[in-house]
């Protein structure tokens, strides 16, 4: 589902038709509380983001760019060449202005009409630069920021936590809930509730 209009794979050997989907994209809008971005050939920025998620109560989407050889080789070498990646890839950092290019030249800005883009630096200024809430209860920032990069040529690819904030897990108040029903009626009993007059008629 994330392979890109007419790939060609054993499975669709004509060229994929489907519209791929974006993971981040797709938690962010269910409003998942941690999601993030990494790739493979950054072993110390993965081991981070992992860390990060594995400490984070509930549910966590991490997407991996990491490369197959064997089906889709080279297929984020833009991220990866040394030559390319400082102006392809911006790291996303919790209180820091959203900066990259080899000189930090370019920055996301909100425009006038309200979305967000990539802009120089040197002609909009660095008050205009957004800082990266990676907190910020409301996910729109961080989705806007997961629709920013071109998936054909990988340009403007946002890596790091997009969203990281803190709620109850649906475990935690299902646990809640069960230890505040049996303090306040017992613990029941199984066979009591076998044995009751609560019955109904299956025709």
């Amino acid at each position: 589902p994330t392979s890109e209009q007419g790939k060609i794979t054993k499975s669709t050997p004509e060229g994929s038709l489907d519209y791929s989907f974006n993971p981040v994209s797709l938690a962010l809008g269910a409003e998942a509380t941690f999601v993030a971005r990494t790739i493979d050939s950054d072993r110390k920025h993965m081991t981070d983001v992992l860390r990060a998620a594995a400490h984070h109560e509930g549910t966590s989407l991490v997407e991996i760019y990491q490369n197959c050889n064997i089906f889709n080789d080279g297929a984020w070498e833009p991220l990866k060449d040394g030559d390319t990646r400082d102006d392809m890839m911006m790291r996303l950092e919790h209180g820091e202005p959203i900066r990259f290019g080899k000189d930090m030249e370019k920055g996301v800005i909100r425009t006038s009409e309200g979305h967000i883009a990539v802009a120089d630096v040197a002609e909009v200024g660095e008050d205009a630069v957004i800082r990266h809430d990676a907190h910020a209860k409301d996910p729109g920032l961080a989705f806007a920021l997961s629709r920013l990069s071109n998936p054909r040529t990988l340009e403007n690819t946002p890596i790091g936590i997009f969203r990281a904030i803190e709620r109850p897990s649906y475990d935690r108040l299902v646990r809640e809930q069960l230890a505040e029903v049996q303090a306040k009626h017992g613990e029941g009993d199984l066979q009591s509730l076998l044995n009751g007059g609560d019955t109904w008629n299956v025709s």
